[in-house]
């Protein structure tokens, strides 16, 4: 394969692992451009985690305090029972210059990507996406829906958990149903919710968590057997159903759940896939390659860890084929660590509602842990 340096790269996909990638691409005056199957951004969520691993990453792309500006950042967690009993105070893992969490909302996250991937000279191309990516010793080539053709030295897939890329060049791949899902509703801020708060009820978890000074989040998670389709109208409704066991501020606000619109609903889905994640010219990064549960707040992070090693090794000179593997080396353990941790505390909660958890399982102190291990250089 061709020795040439890497001037131009396609990415496909344009959420945070995308924008983190077409950052970092051309801050060091690699042409990128974005292909974005969405006619215009409608970015789907409610507030995103960012551990200190993540805000060393941000910081790489020149937005980490910009992050930090316009989230709520603090130290420490809070584990209580379903009436808001604390019985666990955790510590954060941090970072020397970092706060053991921020967050920020998924909204104003992808704003402050989308500027300034759109300051380092990235091109976007909306409403279109890949048909098929043809490929040669010396680049890759792709055709898109709205028939043009593209060509460039690498092309990286960061379209998320049902890739595109991903089945073009790996084949249909199955991911994991975990057997729970997600809520969230976004709410203004308790004065005294100035950290993550997580409530253990009998049949399933709930959370408060602040992201900026007039803003916090509820989050729900829940054992979903089967994968049921919810009524997108009746969403509200439901969400208030399931919170019926919760008392203390978890009932305070269960009632200002009105807007079926604003719930959240997620299932969760995990995979991983197996090593290598490139093939050719054509890589694969995020939720395309290692698709977490969200129970350790570490998907997004891993994203743009992502973007920020491809960069480094492109710095070093490699060649393609010497670049993806280095790429690959670096990153595969990692990830698998994490992916696998976090289905280990899904695994958890269902002996948990089930009343069947071993004694010597330390579920604050495992997540610890892990945490710390993330805080490691990447």
């Amino acid at each position: 394969m061709s020795n040439a340096k890497v001037k131009k790269i396609v990415i496909v996909g344009g959420g945070i692992g995308g924008l983190s990638a077409a950052i970092a691409l051309g801050e060091i005056g690699i042409e990128t451009e974005i292909i974005e199957l969405k006619q215009k951004w409608e970015v789907y969520g409610v507030g995103i985690f960012q551990p200190p691993n993540a805000l060393r990453a941000l910081n790489e792309l020149g937005v980490a305090n910009t992050c930090m500006e316009w989230g709520y950042s603090f130290d420490g967690m809070e584990y209580c029972d379903a009436e808001g009993n604390r019985f666990a105070e955790p510590q954060s893992p941090k970072i020397d210059g970092y706060p053991g969490l921020n967050i920020i909302s998924r909204r104003t996250l992808h704003s402050i990507l989308y500027e300034k991937a759109k300051s380092v000279g990235t091109k976007f191309r909306m409403g279109t996406t890949i048909v098929d990516i043809h490929q040669a010793d010396d680049q890759a080539q792709v055709k898109l829906t709205d028939g043009s053709m593209l060509t460039a030295d690498i092309v990286i897939g960061s379209d998320g958990q049902n890739s595109k890329v991903r089945n073009l060049i790996f084949g249909n791949v199955e991911q994991e149903y975990l057997g729970q899902a997600v809520w969230r509703y976004t709410l203004p801020r308790m004065e005294d919710i100035t950290r993550s708060t997580l409530y253990y009820g009998p049949n399933a978890k709930a959370g408060l968590v602040p992201m900026s000074e007039d803003e916090m989040y509820l989050l729900l998670t829940t054992s979903e057997p089967g994968n049921p389709r919810m009524p997108e109208d009746q969403l509200d409704q439901i969400l208030r159903n399931r919170l019926v066991d919760f008392g203390g501020k978890i009932a305070e606000v269960r009632e200002q759940i009105v807007d079926p619109k604003e719930v959240v609903y997620r299932p969760v889905f995990s995979y991983l896939l197996p090593s290598p994640w490139y093939q050719g010219r054509v890589l694969l990064i995020g939720d395309a390659a290692h698709s977490t549960a969200p129970h350790l707040g570490q998907g997004a992070s891993l994203a743009i860890e992502d973007a920020v090693v491809l960069t480094e090794l492109i710095q070093q000179g490699l060649n393609v084929t010497q670049l993806l593997k280095a790429f690959n080396d670096r990153r595969y353990e990692r990830c698998r660590m994490l992916v696998e941790s976090s289905n280990q505390l899904v695994k958890w909660e269902f002996l948990e509602w089930e009343g069947k958890m071993p004694d010597d399982v330390n579920v604050p102190k495992f997540a610890y842990e892990t945490l710390a291990n993330m805080n490691e250089a990447i």
